[in-house]
């Protein structure tokens, strides 16, 4: 354990330099109330108004945004008490003011608004009766707008009625959480960048899982953990999963909060960028049809949330205080594919006991058929060849994606020993040999049935690349699977007293997938041996143990008539064709909670449990059946010799008997579950004491949580069942074929923090400074103290500055980390095959002559690397500054509408992030070791056998065998620096006689993405220029990631709604810029990934209430004008973490109220 004892008295420290102002606080008396107040509030709309006589009478006050945003207000100059100021400021709007006992202004409308219900996209989260807050309503509402930002930060708006006798009575209030403060109602949120995602948006997206709505928002990055990717690894994270990832800066450092709170990790992990395992939250476990409004603060937060907040934080704000029932279902299908998709949802919910309480519950269900790679032109073939054809890079060879290893197997006899037939060799000087199709060059000896033997490993890239293996050319391959979905939430509150509501949330999501993939598939580290009584060796005994004559052996061979076992080298199993992966993920959470005020505090506590599995479920091979096939002498052998189909060698007709396919085949389960149990409590006051320039607020609060992790690998992987080879007398950790083992993994650690937020003001209006209408300050600080690795404390100073009406800025600091993950620092040994190059292989072969460049090179394999966890890992950590500009020109004619553009400039640094130094740049030290007469120690090889020997002979180079690992462990890495702009556009033009218009744009520009690397890759760099290792070597990524493998410069999104009378209009547009794909290159150029713009777009007509219920029937596009996915050199033909696959997809939507 790593303890930084010189952190906690510095935070006890700046803890009680926030806290003291606690004991010498004041407090607003009723005297003041009666005392006249000098005003000054020039004539303008409602919200500015109302937020200058708050702040110029030193009062709080509450009102209903959404119903006043629309008043314009009268001038108000001179020496008035409140109540009178409130009349003549309010004469003739419409609206009218009344002064509680208590001091708190509330507004609301003179007659009921014939307007309908606001839509949930409006800021509402609870409602208490009788319950007054201290707090003041200190925002604009373009303010909110553009930057709604304090997380947990409540605004009210309340409604008053009076009695016969005068006495003004609470009907409602609403309290906001919005993120960036935990300080109740004080004025931070001009101080920090936040976007808001409200219905009107999602509903243009046309978005129906988290996934899909995450995509369309321009500062989140890839989507690395999704539907499509891994699909064949049980070591990826499979089935209904969408990573959320704001910044791109890697799938961890954004924090997901479920109103206001953590929600649980995937309980999957894979392999970051830095090949570190990384976990992420699952969108798709959030209720789409149950959103109120998306939060996202685009800064650096972990003073305020603690750990993961490094780029930001993403807020899912529910509805909680629904009455009715809504139903919707939606039918979708994508255009000349096998996907359609039918969407059930619901939203119920009921007041009780005299609206005291109030019970919400939506539901949502979603059945998808899959959408198969061979449905579009671009995934339909692993040979991309075709399709890039009149451009630069047209027969590539890096384009040919279809797999070397095939049916056509590649076989070495055990020792290396050579085989001859009536005098001439069958297999080459080291014993191997390989299966092909007799039209093929090189046979050197027939096994009938159209195929035969050549001596050596097959040339996949020249003689023999007919047989490469292209599953989609024989199996129904998913690229997004079958999906069934299930999202429940439910949000329960009861006022117990005027003061104290109970509040509780309980949730449920499943999600089931179902996926076609290839069939299983040998890897270099884990080798079968065929013993030499099987069946169909052709090098097999002259008779069987029962006397019987083998049919198979060939004649005239110079071996022993008891014949000779032999190693699989390179063999897919697709004798027992595709594998089916099935994959259940669940996800509950419960929480209960009291929430309140004192005459001075809000106060709020809550526990919660959540929990997420996933069962993970395909089809394998159990080495241990698999050898024992292979040693019958008997037909239901299962034969691995007998190769694919002569006649189209990319496919195979010839398959064992269904005795031995089923004898052999198990489905290997892996189960993962990760646990979150959270405990909080905090307090907040807008009104702690009062400067010169207003009152100071200040929140305070602690937390303990409680996180799990379990990797419960399958028996046959986690060294559980081993497999012992019978003819070499090895044992292999892993008994599932062609997996490497991996040991079960659990992890838990404690976390105890506690936080402390001032609101400081430090300039108002009435000061009368030039250009500065107000200035304040947000600062804050967060320790945290972990169980298993060590402690941390991060400050955050934000500033918000008011130069006039026009004109706000906003400018913030902050310092942020990121745990290890559970798995980083507990896993053990683990081992993982990717198929790497051996570039040594590569450099003897062009020396030789057998290429002409490295482009040609097939001396790629599954090599495997063994990491392990780290338990001495530091936390990742990081600085970010933001500054930008709020610009409202309400200068401009009212006919133009409202406007409110925004600009913010960001930067995050980025120290000690986790990682591995990496298998496949170990192999490039290696050879450039091995070309100067040494090696790299950390990677481990067989000797070289006659085959590797004569490889290498008149190359100049020592010979080598094939690589068995790469030894790697988890560390603290390179730094890294990302640096953009932020910019947002909102337009409002609503009571036309055209009727409503609302815009909003919304764009990310990434100026730099730059990534250290460690010394031995500059080496490697250096090494290249100098002409050591060849130029055609691919060197991992450079320190400028800009517009590399993603990243592009450029994300934006805009959406557009019109509405009038029954009928409303929505449209939405995303755009990506283009990148390189640096796998792909010809003469020093990389292939150019180029832009994407996709449309999507709705119509929406209400019935009238005499034809169905008043329901609403929306017609929708999704991908308007078909754009496909930009091509790119991928499995699939395009890059799915940034991209879509899916094409033009329309869908109609029935809603109903009842």
């Amino acid at each position: 354990m790593i303890v930084r004892p010189s952190l906690k008295p510095v935070f006890v420290y700046f803890f009680i330099l926030l806290t003291f102002p606690l004991y010498v606080a004041g407090e607003v008396t009723p005297e003041q109330l009666k005392k006249l107040v000098s005003f000054q509030i020039q004539p303008s709309v409602a919200p500015d108004s109302l937020k200058l006589f708050a702040e110029q009478s030193g009062l709080a006050i509450l009102f209903p945004h959404d119903l006043v945003a629309s008043s314009h207000t009268n001038n108000l100059t001179g020496d008035y008490s409140i109540q009178d100021g409130l009349n003549l400021l309010l004469k003739q709007t419409g609206l009218e003011g009344s002064v509680s006992a208590k001091g708190t202004i509330f507004i609301k409308v003179k007659e009921p608004p014939s307007a309908p219900e606001p839509e949930p996209s409006l800021i509402r989260v609870s409602t208490m009766k009788n319950t007054q807050p201290k707090f003041k309503e200190k925002k604009i509402v373009r303010g909110i707008i553009a930057s709604l930002l304090a997380a947990s930060s409540a605004n009210a708006v309340a409604q008053e009625s009076t009695d016969a006798e005068g006495n003004v009575e609470t009907a409602s209030e609403e309290r906001i959480t919005v993120v960036g403060s935990r300080i109740a109602g004080a004025y931070v949120g001009e101080a920090l960048p936040v976007s808001v995602i409200g219905v009107d948006e999602i509903e243009a997206i046309g978005a129906v899982s988290g996934d899909e709505l995450f995509r369309s928002i321009p500062q989140f990055g890839d989507v690395s953990f999704n539907q499509t990717s891994g699909q064949t690894s049980s070591n990826f994270a499979r089935g209904d999963v969408g990573s959320v990832d704001l910044r791109n800066l890697g799938v961890g450092s954004t924090l997901v909060l479920i109103n206001g709170r953590r929600g649980v990790n995937y309980p999957s992990s894979q392999a970051s960028g830095t090949l570190a395992p990384v976990l992420t939250f699952n969108a798709n476990t959030i209720p789409t049809n149950g959103i109120k409004r998306v939060e996202i603060l685009r800064d650096g937060a972990g003073a305020i949330y603690g750990s993961d907040a490094v780029a930001g934080v993403v807020n899912i704000v529910l509805n909680d205080d629904f009455e009715g029932a809504k139903i919707e279902a939606q039918y979708g299908a994508a255009e000349g594919t096998n996907m359609d998709e039918l969407n059930l949802s619901g939203t119920f919910g009921t007041s009780f006991a005299n609206d005291r309480g109030n019970i919400t519950v939506f539901a949502n269900y979603t059945d998808r058929s899959a959408l198969l790679a061979t449905d579009q032109e671009f995934s339909a073939s692993g040979d991309l060849r075709p399709l890039f054809v009149g451009t630069a890079f047209e027969g590539s060879g890096s384009l040919r994606n279809t797999s070397s290893t095939r049916p056509w197997g590649n076989y070495q006899t055990i020792g290396g020993v050579p085989v001859s037939q009536n005098g001439e060799l069958v297999t080459s000087a080291g014993g191997s040999f390989h299966i092909q199709p007799s039209t093929n060059t090189g046979c050197l000896t027939s096994l009938g049935n159209g195929i035969c033997i050549d001596d050596g490993s097959a040339s996949t890239t020249s003689t023999d690349e007919n047989t490469r293996w292209d599953a989609r050319q024989n199996y129904p391959i998913s690229l997004m699977p079958d999906l069934e979905r299930i999202n429940t939430f439910a949000m329960a509150k009861y006022d117990l007293t005027d003061d104290i509501e109970l509040f509780g949330e309980a949730s449920y999501y499943r999600g089931v997938t179902s996926s076609v993939q290839d069939s299983p598939f040998s890897i270099s580290s884990i080798s079968m041996t065929v013993p030499e009584t099987n069946y169909w060796n052709p090098l097999g005994p002259t008779t069987f143990a029962d006397g019987s004559v083998n049919p198979n052996r060939l004649d005239g061979l110079d071996i022993s008539e008891d014949g000779l076992p032999v190693t699989l080298s390179t063999l897919r199993f697709t004798d027992v064709g595709p594998t089916t992966v099935d994959v259940t993920a669940e996800q509950y959470r419960v929480l209960g909670g009291l929430r309140g005020a004192t005459d001075k505090w809000d106060w709020e506590t809550a526990m919660f449990y959540s929990e997420a599995t996933v069962d993970d479920k395909q089809l394998g091979i159990d080495s241990t059946a698999l050898q024992a096939s292979l040693a019958l002498s008997t037909p239901d052998a299962f034969n691995p010799f007998n190769g694919g189909d002569p006649e189209n060698p990319g496919s195979d007709s010839t398959f064992s008997s269904q005795t031995a396919i089923d004898a052999i085949t198990i489905v290997a389960n892996r189960k993962n579950k990760t646990t979150l149990f959270q405990v909080d409590l905090n307090a907040s006051r807008p009104d702690l004491f009062t400067l010169w320039a207003g009152d100071v607020g200040i929140a305070v609060g602690a937390e303990f949580r409680r996180e799990t992790q379990l990797d419960d690998r399958d028996e046959n992987v986690d060294g559980t069942n081993t497999w012992y080879d019978t003819v070499t007398g090895t044992t292999q950790e892993s008994n599932l074929f062609g997996v490497s083992p991996t040991p079960d993994n659990y992890g838990s650690r404690k976390v105890y923090s506690a936080f402390a937020e001032l609101a400081i003001p430090l300039v108002n209006d009435d000061m009368d400074i030039p250009l500065m209408q107000s200035l304040s300050l947000q600062i804050a600080g967060r320790y945290e103290d972990y169980s298993d690795f060590g402690s941390v404390a991060k400050p955050k100073v934000a500033a918000s500055w008011v130069v006039n009406d026009f004109v706000r800025m906003r400018g913030s600091y902050s310092e942020g980390f990121r745990a290890p993950n559970l798995e980083q620092v507990n896993a053990s040994i683990i081992t993982r095959g990717n198929t790497r190059t051996d570039w040594i292989f590569c450099e003897a072969d062009l020396r030789a002559g057998r290429i002409d460049s490295f482009e040609d090179c097939d001396a790629s394999y599954v090599a495997t690397a063994r990491r392990s966890g780290n338990p001495d890992l530091e936390a990742e950590t990081s600085t970010n500054w933001t500054t930008g500009v709020v610009l409202l020109p309400d200068f401009l004619p009212e006919s133009f509408g409202s406007f409110t553009l925004s600009v913010d400039y960001w930067s995050i640094e980025q120290e000690g992030i986790v990682g591995v130094f990496g298998g496949g740049n170990a192999l490039i030290v290696d050879y450039l070791e091995r070309v100067q007469g040494n090696s790299n120690s950390n990677v481990t090889r067989l000797e070289p056998d006659a085959d590797d020997i004569a490889r290498f002979e008149g190359t100049g180079l020592d010979a080598v065998g094939q690589v068995t690992y790469v030894a790697d462990v988890y560390s603290n890495l390179q730094p890294q620096n990302v640096r953009g702009i932020d910019l947002s556009a909102i337009w409002r033009k609503h009571n036309t006689e055209y009727g409503n218009f609302d815009l909003n744009i919304n764009a990310s520009h990434l100026i730099e993405y730059s990534r250290g690397v460690p010394d031995a890759i500059n080496a490697l760099y250096d090494a290249r220029d100098a002409g050591l290792i060849n130029e055609g070597t691919e060197l991992p990524e450079s320190s400028d990631l800009i517009e590399q493998n993603g990243n592009p410069k450029w994300r934006a999104s805009t959406s557009l709604t019109w509405a009038y009378d029954q009928v409303r209009v929505g449209a939405n547009a995303t755009y990506v810029s283009s990148f390189d794909d640096t796998s792909l290159s010809s003469n020093g150029e990389y292939w150019r990934v180029r832009n994407h713009t996709t449309v999507n777009l709705y119509t929406q007509y209400t019935l009238p209430e005499d034809i169905l219920m008043g329901s609403k029937v929306k017609v929708g596009v999704r991908n308007l004008f078909d754009r496909q996915p930009p091509l790119a050199d991928e499995t699939y033909g395009y890059r799915g973490s940034v991209h879509s696959p899916i094409p033009r997809y329309f869908y109609i939507n029935i809603a109903t109220e009842l």
